[in-house]
């Protein structure tokens, strides 16, 4: 078992030291790297207590002493409970020696040995197993919050939201022994798996971690999972490893590490640049390449233009689920014409594998954009989204829901024009529904979700308005509709109450634009508008909008239901099966 391994940390926005240690070793020589196996470790020091950089550092580096030392003939869980118990000892007696105060640390780690990870944990530092279309968690936090959501009494995004996430139930180093979780999980060609600190799953979904674990080179994956927890404000140190099982040596990154080379995909089976598909695209260059698919930029020897071709990797063809969704996005895009939607060629001869064909665009997404330049001048904010506004329509017309509307989706070309592409989760009146094992089709982006997603509805086409409306916000405003220390508060909000009213924010905008901001990011899905046209018309003249005084009417988000209410909710339930329990005793002994 071969593995590839990237690794990213920082210190993030807020923070001044970083707290965070995180390692990986594995022996040189094949053979016994084959009889121990391979170790990633991940430590967050408890900012509660003193010295937290020392204490995750201790952890790291005892559990590798006791990996490299132990005999391959122990089983894992042997070892990483014994590697945990040795860095609770270790920290403790530092902090008893040198009586600075107590010192404590978050720890997890995953042993890698035949074809199976061994995964042990203390704190709230996550685990996750990645297999393509699903991610899995193979840790559960440590936390005050953790029962309620186990009942069921709380939701994870009200959890998450609470100040209480953050006070641990269990850590290492407080006392001289330590009792770590371990579970296993067996491993699969092109699997991966991520630790990662709370200063990123606080503020990534675990949906989107995956999503961009599987669609970049694992180095990138990292800088781009940092990237967006520092966009959403994380207040935390930031560290992530990725593991990806591979055929071929890992590639192992520090901090700031020179980027990799590229693999030879012809090796791989793979396609590269310089071959021909089918005798009729000849890929020129690699655009990008994923987990998933690689995409070139091709000469279309038929038509003598360059267009974009998009090849699953081979481990995606053999997956039934992965393969479905490659094969329904092509279906959509060959059904589709309009100018601000992407154009997928049709190819009409049988295929020699699967691919797919698409325009070559010249330019950058929106996000892309929003980021060098923001806010937009409302006129051109407008225009933007008016040309949306007429893809959209066409799409509802043809009975498609887009259901991920966000800036990475929109394609602002060079001559001007936009357009709209990714259909992966797109909903389809009269279609077949597709199951995908772990995915969700309701999931959509948190700063650009409608509340009906958030509770778990499929949506309608109503609920690309809500995403326009969000995105119109961002344009005009330069912030998304909704802030919070992590998504789970963000999506929280939006079902319990209004964004901030957009002229709070940019002074320089009409109350025109802001009473058409505020019509579709209603909550209530019959108070947006009603289709993108209706959306289009006001955007287009100012002069049929009906002003009705929307900002005057906002309600501020309201806060979760806290931890005291939960666990009175417990209490309570405990109470009633205790008096549940001695009625049933009293009735046994009467019958007796």
């Amino acid at each position: 078992m071969r593995l590839r391994y990237a690794r990213l940390t920082t210190t993030g926005p807020v923070r001044e030291i970083n707290e965070d240690s995180l390692d990986f070793w594995e022996p040189d020589d094949p053979l016994e790297r084959e009889k121990q196996g391979s170790i990633a470790v991940l430590a967050d020091g408890v900012g509660g207590y003193d010295r937290g950089e020392v204490a995750s550092r201790l952890a790291v580096d005892e559990v590798l002493r006791v990996f490299r030392g132990a005999s391959p003939d122990l089983n894992p869980y042997a070892i990483l409970r014994g590697a945990f118990s040795a860095a609770s000892a270790k920290i403790n007696e530092t902090a008893q020696a040198d009586r600075r105060g107590p010192m404590a640390t978050t720890l997890v780690a995953a042993l890698f040995r035949n074809q199976t990870v061994s995964v042990a944990h203390v704190g709230d530092s996550r685990a996750y197993h990645i297999r393509r279309q699903t991610i899995q968690r193979l840790t559960s936090d440590h936390i005050a919050n953790a029962l309620p959501v186990k009942l069921g009494l709380m939701l994870e995004r009200q959890a998450m939201a609470s100040p209480q996430r953050s006070q641990l139930t269990r850590s290492v180093g407080l006392e001289p022994f330590c009792q770590p979780d371990v579970t296993m999980q067996f491993l699969h060609h092109g699997d991966f798996v991520v630790h990662c600190t709370d200063g990123l799953h606080a503020y990534v979904l675990d949906e989107e971690i995956r999503e961009i674990v599987v669609r970049h080179h694992p180095y990138d994956a990292c800088r781009e999972l940092v990237a967006l927890a520092e966009k959403r404000g994380s207040d935390d140190n930031i560290s992530l490893q990725i593991i990806a099982v591979r055929d071929w040596e890992r590639v192992v990154h520090s901090s700031s590490p020179s980027r990799s080379a590229t693999p030879n995909l012809a090796g791989l089976g793979e396609m590269a640049p310089g071959q021909v598909l089918d005798d009729r695209f000849e890929l020129t260059d690699l655009i990008a390449r994923s987990n998933m698919a690689s995409i070139f930029k091709a000469n279309d020897r038929q038509t003598g233009q360059s267009v974009a071709v998009k090849v699953p990797l081979m481990a995606l063809e053999s997956d039934v689920a992965g393969f479905e969704r490659f094969k329904r996005e092509e279906e959509i895009g060959t059904r589709l014409n309009h100018p601000a939607v992407l154009k997928v060629v049709k190819v009409d001869r049988p295929k020699s594998r699967p691919y797919l064909v698409m325009e070559f665009l010249d330019g950058e997404t929106l996000a892309h954009l929003l980021g060098e330049r923001r806010p937009l001048p409302e006129a051109l904010a407008a225009q933007y989204a008016s040309r949306i506004c007429s893809a959209l329509d066409y799409l509802h017309t043809n009975g498609i829901t887009h259901r991920d509307l966000k800036p990475q989706n929109i394609m602002v070309c060079r001559d001007g024009s936009l357009r709209l592409f990714d259909f992966g989760i797109a909903g389809v009146k009269q279609a077949r529904r597709l199951t995908f094992v772990g995915f969700s089709p309701t999931m959509g982006t948190p700063d650009y979700m409608a509340p009906e997603q958030v509770k778990g509805k499929r949506g309608d086409h109503r609920t690309d308005i809500y995403s326009l409306g969000a995105i119109l916000y961002e344009m005009t405003t330069g912030s998304t509709p909704f802030a919070g220390e992590s998504p789970y508060v963000v999506m929280n909000a939006r079902v319990t109450g209004d964004p901030v009213a957009p002229r709070q924010l940019n002074a320089n905008l009409t109350p025109v634009i802001e009473e058409i901001m505020l019509h579709a990011l209603e909550r209530d899905p019959a108070r947006r508008y009603a289709s993108a046209a209706e959306m289009k018309r006001d955007l287009d003249d100012y002069e049929t909008v009906d002003q009705t005084n929307r900002h005057l009417h906002l309600r501020a988000p309201q806060v979760s239901r806290g931890p005291r209410q939960i666990w009175l909710i417990i209490g309570v339930i405990v109470a009633v099966q205790v008096v549940l329990f001695f009625i049933a005793m009293v009735f046994m002994r009467a019958r007796h």
